[in-house]
């Protein structure tokens, strides 16, 4: 642990990331660290804060790549030049032996190799972060890839981790960095980061996107042997197919990139709204195109390890936002805003309003093949932000992967017309969501439910009534209880008055002759004044 955070130190020095955070509000001792290190004499030349963090981050090792690579996507809280710069991130890293990597897997599968496998390369088609895959075939004969988790990676992470909140703790006491609400995103980093060391999620994650397009010309996803699958061992059905960011390649085929452009925004609707189970990490690398049919184009997806979903209530609120946003409708996005809670309880409509005109209207005058959907849309997530918008996470990994998606069709295809494309996919989808299909299928997704419950209504009918009949009864008795409360203290606030007035008679009776002789020197109002004193006691 000391030598992995001396190491950190070191980095942070040398690429002079000190320069980021306002030390005169750090804790002395880290303010001190910083300050006395000689590491800060090296000159960093011109290299910008973006760069200088990116090669930190590389150089820390494949932890803080993929930590870099995440926070790149949380573009509501970074400055855009760090943002991207963060993006450059590669993916690539150095692999572990083959021979490591032949030892974990049978040690996972608790058999040789042999028996597990016809064949298996050592060496590895491609290396990530956290995992690496190996190229191998089954004895049946089918080619397979086999991912690996990378061996002791788990016990790095975990120092790693722990480092990091340290990090954070220190960074959230200081006024500019807590609205970048730094624990939380390294939490949120974390609970990513350990779901993809279990591969038996992406398995089923895989499973599942699978038999959501079984069948769909749009999109192939790989199969998973099972049998193979164990939580640091993931055996699937190896793919073949022209890498989507090959664009040469493409076009040598003949592959019709129109058509591939639209069907991509196609598919990511179809996930978000139809399925409501999207793929999340839809990057370049994890994307291929089919060989076949190059004139009625199908994508290929793999690494499903980060999948992402929405309640119904926030599909039906997206829905309505973006289709408000189509018709320049400002006053029903910012309604919808406040009714499903995105941003602060107090706030004003129309003043919402008026601050996303004053965003979009110059965007929109543009021609809609010149406007960057995805852009638009983080733009409204900046400005809602201004309105107290809690940052919400299902939303924050939609709008990642629907930035990965434009700029993918906008590279196939740059005359890509996203609005136009995602407009009629969303009426259709409103129609049939209030309409009588939908509330068709409604009822079919409640039958259940409701065929469980229905022998018990009567039960519960009686159950409620009984209910309500003790309930007005208690409240009558109540209501008698504190009607006899209120009688009484009135009853005794008359005794108490008339002993108060018993005591004065008697008091003026044993006392009379001295009033009387003093009475006989006063003047008419002074007596006057003592009367009314005298009654005004007697009656309270």
């Amino acid at each position: 642990m000391i030598l992995r955070l001396t190491r950190i130190f070191w980095v942070i020095t040398r690429y002079r990331l000190d320069t980021l955070l306002p030390l005169e509000r750090m804790p002395w001792w880290l303010r001190g660290l910083f300050t006395l290190s000689p590491l800060r004499l090296v000159p960093i030349g011109d290299r910008s804060r973006g760069v200088r963090l990116r090669l930190a981050l590389e150089s820390l090792g494949p932890i803080f790549v993929k930590f870099g690579q995440m926070l790149s996507t949380r573009r509501d809280l970074l400055p855009e030049d760090i943002a991207d710069e963060l993006q450059r991130l590669q993916d690539q890293v150095p692999p572990f032996p083959g021979h490591q990597a032949m030892a974990l897997v049978e040690e996972e599968l608790g058999m040789s190799l042999e028996d597990a496998f016809a064949s298996f390369e050592p060496e590895p088609l491609a290396s990530a972060s956290v995992a690496q895959v190996h190229a191998a075939r089954l004895h049946g004969g089918e080619a397979v890839v086999v991912k690996i988790i990378r061996p002791g990676i788990e016990r790095v992470m975990r120092q790693d981790m722990a480092l990091m909140y340290r990090f954070a703790s220190v960074l959230a006491r200081i006024p500019e960095a807590r609205r970048l609400r730094p624990v939380e995103v390294v939490r949120d980093y974390e609970a990513t980061l350990f779901d993809e060391l279990d591969l038996t999620k992406e398995a089923a994650n895989t499973s599942q996107l699978k038999r959501n397009f079984k069948g769909s010309p749009l999109l192939y996803v790989p199969a998973i042997h099972w049998a193979l699958t164990h939580h640091r061992v993931m055996v699937q059905e190896r793919i073949y197919g022209v890498p989507v960011a090959d664009t040469a390649a493409l076009l040598a085929q003949g592959t019709d990139l129109k058509k591939l452009a639209e069907r991509g925004v196609e598919i990511f609707f179809t996930q978000v709204f139809r399925d409501n189970f999207f793929h999340a990490d839809m990057h370049p690398g994890n994307i291929f195109v089919s060989f076949e049919h190059p004139h009625d184009p199908q994508y290929i997806a793999i690494d499903c390890g980060i999948v992402g979903s929405l309640t119904r209530e926030d599909q039906d609120y997206l829905a309505r936002n973006l289709l408000a946003f189509f018709h320049q409708d400002y006053y029903e996005v910012a309604a919808l805003h406040i009714e499903s809670g995105w941003v602060g309880e107090g706030t004003r409509a129309n003043e919402f309003a008026a601050a996303i005109r004053t965003v979009c209207e110059p965007i929109l005058e543009k021609p809609l093949k010149d406007i960057s959907f995805g852009q638009v849309l983080l733009g409204l997530f900046q400005t809602a932000r201004r309105f107290n918008m809690e940052v919400q996470p299902q939303l924050v990994l939609l709008q990642k992967t629907l930035l990965n998606i434009e700029g993918l069709g906008r590279q196939l295809y740059p005359d890509l017309d996203l609005w136009s494309t995602a407009k009629p996919y969303l009426e259709r989808w409103m129609k049939e969501r209030a309409g009588a299909s939908g509330l068709w299928e409604s009822l079919k997704r409640q039958a259940p439910e409701l065929s469980r419950q229905l022998p018990e209504l009567p039960v519960l009918a009686h159950q409620v009534l009984t209910r309500t009949e003790l309930e007005h009864r208690q409240r009558r008795r109540q209501v008698d209880a504190m009607g006899g409360i209120s009688r009484a203290l009135s009853q005794r606030g008359r005794s108490q008055r008339r002993l108060r007035l018993g005591l004065l008679l008697l008091v003026a009776a044993l006392a009379w002759q001295p009033l009387s002789e003093w009475a006989a020197g006063q003047p008419w109002p002074a007596l006057a004044a003592a009367a009314l004193g005298v009654l005004l006691l007697a009656w309270h």
